[in-house]
């Protein structure tokens, strides 16, 4: 059972074709099933300690691996029972209910300790009936521990929408591989705590779920250009792009420039000149961040058209999120839209979060941060990484302003865009982590260096 940080995400096609290609070449489906099952068992048999397990089991193959599991459980010298919403119907599921000699009820069951929903894997399209949703909440509010085999019951595995309204599951044993339900809003709270389980399966690795990153402390030659340059420019409201500059400083660059800004509550390390365009032409400048305060008329055109023509790298952000329409970057930038400015550049359509980041890349051929309690970050050559836990006291004005900083500092200390968003969105989560409840986005500057530190 391993924590899903780093490891990759495939939708609920990508996993059959997965699971068909290692019965392509020798590994029959039962064979897979129990592999599955018994993996899943064995966490299960740790985690319950000896009390009672009620395995739930559905018609499909999610119910086979139930099947297999209260067996190997029973094996085990565990007490287990077993209920059923529906006969199993695929071939492997009937044969993992043989090998199950004990009795079988309906979901009408008494409670159990533990309960163990295997009754709706991946690709659940449709809201359970009611006769099955409601007894499968009494039945996981009843548990003292619930845990849900590969999907909670009653979410869709690739847009994460919640088809029923049910209770939360402690732990859900993901088989093979991580799905976007498990990381995305509103399903990834109806998982709990997601754990893969190893059955054999190789799966694409091209969208992964975050994981805290390796960073390095400066070498002996570091001066303050090597370690990153990062240029902010101000606009009509300061105090947003004075946020922006100063999670930048505490975020590791070297030095920060802070263009056109009247605000004088800023760190004297943070270096202020007035704006120009010939400013941006510094070629030391490893990013720019435009957009925080920014604001709108012909001023804030302006310097948006002269970040736009600086040839630097960027974080777009805020204000000038609404000011750049379909614009292409050539790949050198970073956008870092919330719903309501990701809506307004790409629309409200296209799928899922995850389906919709990647889709909105490719368009403007730039890294896509599409920001939330589950924070996507997509490139236009179809890779993705996905933050799944982000604190929700991160809902406070100021914060997004932060985040540009910070993403700003690792672009221009010289990583991947894709790395330095990732990383940028991982160091922000830590920072909120660290400061607590009820904090300000003033406060997170000063919680970077710690969250650095736990990086190094």
């Amino acid at each position: 059972m391993t924590r899903i940080d780093g490891q990759p995400i495939v939708r609920a096609a990508e996993m059959r074709a997965a699971e068909a290609s290692v019965m392509g070449v020798g590994t029959t489906a039962q064979a897979l099933m129990t592999r599955a099952g018994q993996a899943a068992a064995e966490q299960v048999r740790r985690l319950a300690a000896g009390a009672e397990v009620l395995v739930l089991c559905g018609p499909g193959n999610n119910g086979g691996d139930g099947y297999v599991i209260a067996t190997t459980l029973r094996q085990a010298g565990l007490p287990v029972r077993v209920a059923t919403s529906d006969q199993p119907r695929s071939e492997t599921a009937i044969a993992a209910r043989s090998g199950w000699v004990g009795p079988i009820e309906t979901l009408a069951a008494e409670p159990a300790p533990v309960v163990v929903d295997a009754l709706f894997g991946i690709g659940l399209t449709r809201p359970l009936d009611d006769a099955i949703a409601a007894p499968l909440a009494r039945l996981l509010r009843g548990a003292r521990l619930s845990i849900a085999i590969d999907l909670s019951s009653g979410v869709a595995t690739d847009d994460a929408h919640c088809l029923n309204d049910l209770p939360p599951v402690d732990l859900t044993l993901a088989l093979g591989a991580a799905k976007p339900a498990h990381v995305l809003q509103p399903a990834a709270a109806r998982c709990g705590t997601v754990r893969v389980v190893d059955i054999g399966v190789s799966v694409p690795d091209s969208i992964r779920a975050a994981a805290r990153p390796t960073l390095k402390t400066p070498s002996m030659s570091a001066h303050k250009y090597s370690r990153g340059m990062v240029a902010v420019v101000a606009g009509s409201m300061p105090g947003a792009s004075a946020l922006a500059a100063t999670a930048a400083a505490h975020a590791g660059v070297g030095y920060v420039l802070l263009l056109g800004s009247a605000t004088d509550r800023l760190p004297h390390a943070i270096v202020r000149r007035r704006f120009s365009a010939e400013a941006l032409a510094d070629a030391r400048i490893g990013a720019v961040v435009i957009g925080p305060g920014l604001g709108s008329g012909d001023a804030a055109q302006a310097r948006l058209c002269a970040a736009l023509e600086s040839g630097r790298p960027l974080i777009v952000d805020g204000d000038a999120l609404r000011q750049i329409n379909s614009r292409r970057f050539d790949g050198r930038a970073i956008l870092t839209p919330h719903a309501g400015e990701f809506a307004h550049l790409f629309g409200e359509d296209g799928g899922s979060k995850l389906d919709r980041a990647l889709a909105a890349a490719r368009k403007v051929d730039a890294i896509v941060v599409f920001k939330g309690a589950d924070t996507v970050i997509a490139a236009p050559d179809g890779r993705a990484i996905v933050h799944a836990d982000a604190p929700t006291w991160l809902s406070t004005a100021g914060t997004g302003d932060v985040l540009a900083g910070i993403i700003a500092a690792r672009l221009a200390a010289g990583r991947d865009p894709l790395d330095a968003a990732s990383e940028g969105v991982w160091l922000h989560a830590e920072a909120a982590r660290r400061a607590g409840a009820a904090f300000i986005a003033d406060d997170l500057a000063h919680h970077l260096p710690g969250a650095i530190a736990a990086c190094l």
